[in-house]
């Protein structure tokens, strides 16, 4: 295996909440059904995690925010589950393997992400 691309994204949260106030038509461009129930923190760092993987995948035009989407394991570890944009420039690069992590503290959220062959 080897690493086809790193991506990293930090998100002002209390910014990004008045942002999705401003514009609420938002929540849904950005997030599934499932990821839109989550609080505001939570989604901060779900969309840090899709900026991050958009720079780790060479930033695709017409790259659909809801075909990439944070769900967790039973153990609470977040993973992405990825489909039709994000799929299509995922295999095209060969990607094989996705690793997520995030977090927020102290008003920030921020996600890294590594995609490896």
């Amino acid at each position: 295996m080897s690493v086809l691309g790193v991506g990293i994204d930090v998100v002002d949260i209390a910014r990004f909440g008045q942002t999705l106030e401003r514009t609420p038509a938002l929540v849904e461009r950005l997030f599934t059904d499932q990821e839109q129930s989550r609080p505001l923190a939570s989604l901060a760092a779900r969309f840090a995690a899709k900026e991050a993987l958009a720079k780790a995948l060479g930033a695709p035009t017409g790259m659909g925010w809801r075909d990439a989407e944070i769900v967790n394991e039973a153990s609470g570890d977040p993973r992405f589950e990825i489909r039709d944009s994000v799929r299509a420039r995922a295999d095209e690069l060969g990607v094989r393997t996705v690793h997520v992590s995030l977090s927020h503290d102290a008003g920030i959220a921020s996600a890294v992400v590594v995609l490896e062959s």
